[in-house]
């Protein structure tokens, strides 16, 4: 490695991003249901329990609640939503469609709603879900934002942060699919140039070091803006979907925030849909 070379790659190490709050704002929300809300009469209350997490921001949320007989297809629901001008819209998964017959599909209605707009969408249990966690919509003193590239989301962190109650803890997640990594270093072994053993370790490190460094940013940028609460770090490398199963499932997690667009294709990108059908007996704030 020449000279330049050394400090090019110094001075890359050095750069690094830096978290700061977004301006996010949540003044209106509409929630979606269909002909399963009636089976729950308690469902739309506890909604606004799970909802009232908003308040701790000091603004009046709007709430505008729109019933099966309101929307008869998707085009219908979209001119709700353009008319009304949510913030946020809150559903479930099927809408329209009995969730125990396609249990792993968010339907059409949360696909369209997560791709062809920009209003975050916070999907929850439906209301004839049984057998969930005793803790899911209760509260949300448990958060967990988690990405496969984590390093410089602020909006991500903001919103996550924004959805955690006052002395709760929100952690932020990064896993590093160690398949990929793995077939990284079988490449460079193939090399002769490079030595294998250290550059599988200064990779290594390096891959996990940015994350962790960017969720120390959030740490001291959240403390710095008075947001009372515990920002957690979980960095590491293994395999995404079990790995986030095991960690989501040990912590009793309450809210799970994870982005689902991408600039270059149209179907939701990374671990955003194999996350969305997993956790069906969960809340998901889909960004």
């Amino acid at each position: 490695m020449t000279q330049i070379d050394e400090f090019e790659s110094l001075f890359k190490s050095a750069s690094k991003p830096v978290f700061h709050i977004e301006p996010v704002t949540v003044n209106r929300v509409m929630v979606v249901l269909d002909e399963a809300a009636p089976l729950s009469p308690e469902y739309v209350p506890s909604v606004m329990k799970f909802l009232s997490v908003l308040n701790n921001i000091e603004q009046d949320i709007e709430t505008l609640i729109v019933t099966g007989e309101q929307y008869h297809s998707v085009g219908n629901l979209l001119e709700r939503i353009q008319d009304f001008e949510p913030d946020l819209v809150c559903t479930y998964r099927n809408l329209r469609i009995p969730a125990t017959e396609f249990p792993f599909s968010l339907g059409v209605f949360v696909d369209v709603l997560t791709q062809a707009t920009s209003i975050p969408v916070l999907l929850l249990p439906r209301p004839d879900m049984v057998n969930g966690p005793e803790h899911v919509l209760t509260n949300t003193d448990r958060v967990m934002a988690v990405t496969d590239h984590l390093a410089g989301d602020s909006q991500l962190v903001t919103y996550a942060a924004l959805f955690t109650q006052d002395g709760g803890q929100l952690t932020l997640a990064h896993i590093e699919d160690e398949q990929t990594f793995d077939r990284l270093i079988d490449v460079i072994g193939k090399i002769p140039s490079i030595d294998t053993e250290p550059a599988r370790i200064a990779i290594r490190d390096q891959l996990l070091k940015e994350p962790a460094d960017f969720i120390e940013s959030c740490r001291m940028g959240i403390q710095q803006a008075g947001i009372p609460i515990e920002v957690e770090s979980v960095v590491t490398m293994g395999h995404h979907l079990s790995d986030y199963r095991n960690l989501i499932r040990e912590s009793e997690t309450d809210l799970l925030v994870f982005n689902t667009k991408d600039e270059d294709q149209l179907a939701m990108h990374g671990l955003a849909y194999p996350l969305s059908v997993e956790f069906r007996d969960l809340p998901l704030l889909l960004i």
